[in-house]
């Protein structure tokens, strides 16, 4: 058994579920067939976090002993990289501490980066799906910091936090002594390049090409609400026993996909005035981003409109 040499530490709904299919084909790389463990930082944060509408049955997956985190490793023996792939991990200093104290500070991290606005409406939408979001877009923002800090929300409730990058990524850099950093909309447009890269930072033949390197796992968006979309989307035990029987490889996520495509409904816009303000308030990030660490957000063409 080996424990984990690369680490997928953030950001949650920046495409890091294509990225698990696509890299858990490579014959050099090893991942749990559970993408997200979130050990690291489950005793520190998400343990008391439970207290929003289906968190309980979201932290049933995630690894709360070490022991338990072994396990998934138990077959990883003879392969050139080791992975965990949980979005979690950059976002709080406490994960990243226990991290580096286990598995080391040359332990890789890859880290992906979303437009921080997208990135907030995509997690936001990915509650209201699950039904459990019930509040709109500008109110949930706004009660954020309340939900988290006085009524015991999950992590996943935090909006514009997880959408504030640069701390973070200063976090991991600073912890850390291999650190590669992909962006979103770039990793979409260039797919095969991007990988390749990527394999070459974590050490293991550059020339493979997954063969699902073209679909795009998680699209996201809003669906009619209906038996087929609250079985598969909402949280909830039945949904939760599902998961714990049916395996959650890159097959079952198109069959999902493809039963769910004909509920599909158009996706409502971001309020133009919301807009403006998350711009006003993310854009000096957004260019220290570029500037500190080299992101490339030029894909993020909202900031550069006129201030």
């Amino acid at each position: 058994m080996a424990l984990p040499n690369f680490i997928v530490a953030g950001f949650a709904k920046c495409g890091t579920t294509s990225l698990y299919h696509y890299l858990i084909e490579h014959p050099e790389i090893y991942l749990p067939e559970r993408k997200e463990l979130h050990y690291f930082t489950y005793d520190s944060i998400l343990k008391s976090r439970c207290l929003g509408p289906g968190d309980k049955e979201m932290h049933s997956f995630h690894v709360k002993t070490f022991d338990d985190y072994k396990k998934f490793y138990s077959n990883s023996d003879g392969y050139k990289a080791i992975g965990d792939i949980s979005p979690t991990y950059a976002s709080y200093m406490e994960g990243l501490e226990g991290l580096k104290s286990v598995l080391g500070s040359s332990t890789k991290v890859v880290l992906i980066v979303r437009d921080p606005i997208d990135r907030m409406y995509s997690n936001y939408l990915h509650l209201v799906r699950e039904g459990r979001e019930t509040l709109s877009f500008e109110d949930a923002i706004a009660n954020e910091d309340k939900r988290f800090f006085e009524k015991g929300f999950s992590n996943f409730w935090r909006y514009k936090f997880t959408s504030s990058y640069y701390s973070k990524i200063k976090n991991v850099t600073d912890n850390f002594e291999n650190v590669f950093i992909l962006t979103f909309e770039d990793f979409v447009r260039n797919r095969k390049k991007r990988l390749k890269e990527l394999y070459s930072f974590l050490g293991v033949d550059e020339n493979f090409v997954p063969d699902n390197i073209d679909y795009q796992f998680n699209q996201g968006g809003l669906y009619k609400s209906n038996f087929i979309t609250k079985l598969i989307f909402h949280r909830g035990k039945i949904n939760s026993f599902l998961k714990k029987i049916i395996p959650l490889n890159a097959t079952t996520k198109k069959i999902a996909s493809k039963v769910t495509r004909s509920s599909k409904i158009e996706t409502p816009r971001i309020n133009n005035e919301t807009e403006l303000v998350l711009i006003k308030q993310f854009r000096e990030e957004v260019s220290a981003l570029k500037r500190d660490f080299g992101v490339h957000t030029e894909f993020w063409t909202r900031f550069d409109r006129e201030r």
